[in-house]
């Protein structure tokens, strides 16, 4: 019997990663017998009705405070042992930097196939994955014996409720060692931020090199200011620079973006960038170089010095809305 199983990632509120339920609406498409959900952390048990609602029957729930408080290792452990006690065939996870590291401490325990990053999975032995910064999309045969664990990129298809109801709870009964209690979370840091989550923008504007300085990313925060429900966003290289935090970073080592409308200032296009905004509905590139790659990308491009566009462009949105 093929059973499915999602890892459900809960943010230290106790929210399931978003992306758990593009996951769990994808698995639903997969001719599984049983759509199973592993949620450990404070808010595991409350999150059964919300998996349930994107098709999820079961969930292994544990409300422990162990598994917030500690990095991956209890996590790891309690995962793979509660792998051997229910054979599943196969194991989805969200590609976030803590499911990352819990997997891959999964993998490594029982030796089974890791593949991180997949853009698609197509059944319990087959994914897809983009290579050459997004330019070609392969499929992937998945070898080794079951289950599979395979990580699987935000954005990666629309989250659709199916209607169930909340998902049976299973308390996890799994003892947590201390010597896996080693690398513990002493504090944590939430940045202020205004207006919508840069994932969940429906309108990002993004700037690059082409800014010239750091103090020049006020041009775009005045323009996504006077869009309205718009996020900035940055490429790796303004980021490596220190001119903005990494939580601004889109691209293949940073965020996956999907608005209606993605703004690119300053933005050569390299691949790395690329990736993680391609799916953008339109496209808008600025840039003073009429031959930069991202021109071949956008659905409207001006060639020209973003520094002298974007006021001109923030004060004609603000002119228009009145």
């Amino acid at each position: 019997m093929a059973k499915i199983w999602v890892y459900a990632e809960l943010s230290h509120g106790g929210a399931v990663e978003k992306t758990v339920f593009e996951i769990l609406t994808k698995a639903r498409t997969l001719g599984a017998d049983a759509l199973e959900c592993v949620a450990l952390g404070p808010g595991a048990t409350a999150a059964a009705a919300a998996l349930g609602e994107y098709g999820a029957t079961t969930v292994y729930a544990s409300d422990d405070d162990t598994f917030s408080d500690f990095v991956a290792e209890p996590a790891a452990h309690v995962i793979a042992e509660l792998i051997k006690q229910h054979q599943p065939s196969l194991v989805l996870a969200p590609f976030t930097y803590d499911a990352r590291d819990t997997m891959a401490r999964v993998s490594a325990k029982l030796g089974l196939t890791l593949h991180t990053g997949a853009t698609d999975v197509l059944a319990v032995d087959k994914t897809q994955e983009a290579i050459f910064g997004g330019a070609k999309i392969v499929d992937v045969a998945l070898g080794g014996n079951e289950p599979r664990i395979v990580l699987l990129r935000p954005k990666f298809t629309e989250a659709e409720p199916a209607g169930g109801a909340a998902a049976n709870v299973v308390n996890v009964d799994v003892a947590v060692p201390d010597e896996t209690k080693r690398a513990r979370r002493t504090e944590r840091h939430e940045e202020d931020a205004t207006g919508p989550k840069l994932e969940e923008a429906p309108v990002v504007v993004s700037g690059g090199r082409g800014l010239q300085q750091a103090e020049n990313f006020k041009l775009l925060e005045d323009l996504a200011a006077a869009i309205g429900n718009a996020a900035v966003g940055a490429s790796r290289a303004v980021v490596d620079a220190g001119w903005v935090p990494y939580s601004m970073q889109i691209g293949q080592t940073g965020k996956t973006v999907k608005p209606k409308v993605y703004i690119a200032c300053g933005i050569s296009g390299a691949t790395q960038h690329i990736v993680g905004m391609k799916s953008s509905e339109r496209i808008i590139a600025i840039n003073k170089d009429p031959d930069a790659p991202i021109f071949s990308l956008a659905d409207l491009g001006i060639v020209g010095d973003a520094l002298k566009v974007i006021p001109q462009l923030t004060d004609e949105v603000k002119s228009r809305k009145g």
